[in-house]
């Protein structure tokens, strides 16, 4: 992942505030560690914090191009997987391509397509585009939301960045919690209201949004939306699609110039994802085996007690899947008193009401991690999407009065 931040002001030189976009960008490091890079004119400062998955010497941010005259910088925090579908479409109308980076295709998308070009990128993205010619910021989110992106209208500025706390680096950003922020916490919390950005004055870009703002205002636009619709299809033609889907988005999402490899729980999302990745690789001709990752705790093989989220321990289904699959695996094991260290570090990290063990745990997982892989794919929402938690089946729960 990598880190994005920076504004637009209509009444400053912002060539004067440089050193307040580096202040921005700096807290966003943990996002991008690898580079670091700001563009700033007069009325608009933009900054990038990168993690290098594609391309390193040509995926450098902010990106600059002109066409027509015009200028355009973009900078993108994301992954798009329909890469070299749109490459050929954007070829076939006159641009040219200069590296490899899903980062160029990106911004060819916008001056080609401008508003409507969120909707042809395949991905999860948060993206900002200055239009140096037209005065415009164009700030864009993916379907899903996967890509964080927040920010805060003051007059005629007009900030934004990946993590509340880079906001919170720039001096005229106050830290004030009001009462509908202490709902979020303390009500709702660890969910969130969408488009809540807890402190006061600051709001997060919808998912399937997208946002101008140029010196007549602010414009959001909301370019996709889930459909809820009867599902007609047989239960084999279900199980094609949901294998067809699934088996197409990992095998775009193995497109990497870093080592890459899987979270492995031993559960059904996990452990379909790594053995569809480890097929595609092997297709493709891939000789090294599959890097797999999972996580235990510290006397977990005496005291570990079933329960209804779960009912058997990972361990034996973790090495069934190594055994099956043949990939090279790793164990981290946590201790309880690292747990506890990590929590205040988890809340930092995560700069919103959370789960707190859980996310001591994954930032404990992912740092262990990170010293093998840069990209991980991991299986998230089976049990959302296909009812696998206890409210969706037991009986107590389905007839409770709520």
């Amino acid at each position: 992942m990598c880190g994005i931040a920076g504004w637009i002001d209509w009444e400053r030189d912002l060539t004067r505030e440089v050193s307040v976009l580096e202040a921005m960008t700096e807290t966003l490091a943990c996002r991008g560690p690898d580079e670091s890079g700001h563009w700033v004119t007069r009325h608009a400062a933009l900054g990038q914090r990168r993690l290098i998955v594609i391309d390193p010497v040509g995926g450098v941010q902010p990106m600059v191009r002109e066409r027509g005259g015009s200028r355009f910088v973009l900078t993108y925090n994301g992954e798009l997987y329909n890469t070299a579908e749109l490459r050929r479409e954007l070829e076939a109308l006159g641009y040219a391509f200069t590296t490899r980076s899903d980062t160029e295709v990106v911004l060819a998308a916008y001056m080609a397509w401008g508003e409507r070009a969120p909707e042809k990128l395949n991905g999860i993205f948060a993206f900002a585009v200055w239009d140096e010619r037209g005065q415009r910021l164009f700030l864009a989110r993916d379907r899903f939301g996967i890509k964080p992106l927040f920010y805060q209208v003051r007059g005629g500025t007009l900030l934004f960045a990946s993590e509340l706390k880079a906001l919170l680096a720039h001096p005229e950003v106050e830290p004030v919690v009001d009462a509908e922020g202490l709902l979020e916490i303390f009500a709702l919390g660890p969910a969130r209201t969408p488009g809540h950005g807890i402190f006061r004055g600051i709001r997060e870009l919808l998912p399937g949004h997208y946002l101008v703002c140029d010196r007549q205002g602010l414009r959001q636009v909301h370019y996709w939306r889930l459909e809820s619709r009867p599902h007609t299809d047989d239960p084999a033609t279900t199980v094609t699609t949901v294998r067809d889907l699934l088996a197409d988005a990992v095998r775009r999402q193995l497109v990497s110039d870093v080592p890459l490899g899987t979270l492995l729980s031993g559960g059904l999302d996990s452990s379909a994802v790594t053995a569809l990745a480890a097929r595609a690789l092997a297709e493709a001709g891939r000789e090294a085996p599959l890097r797999t990752f999972s996580v235990d705790y510290e006397g977990n093989d005496r005291f570990f007690q079933p329960n209804d989220f779960q009912p058997e321990a990972d361990a034996p289904y973790v090495d069934l899947m190594v055994r099956t699959l043949g990939t090279r695996h790793r164990v981290v094991r946590l201790s309880t008193a690292a747990l506890v260290e990590a929590l205040a570090r988890a809340v930092t990290a995560r700069d919103l009401p959370g789960m707190a063990d859980i996310d001591a745990s994954l930032l404990l997982f992912c740092e262990a991690i990170r010293r093998d892989v840069t990209v991980a794919l991991s299986g998230e929402c089976a049990d959302e999407v296909f009812c696998g938690y206890p409210w969706f089946f037991r009986d107590d729960a389905l007839r409770a009065d709520t």
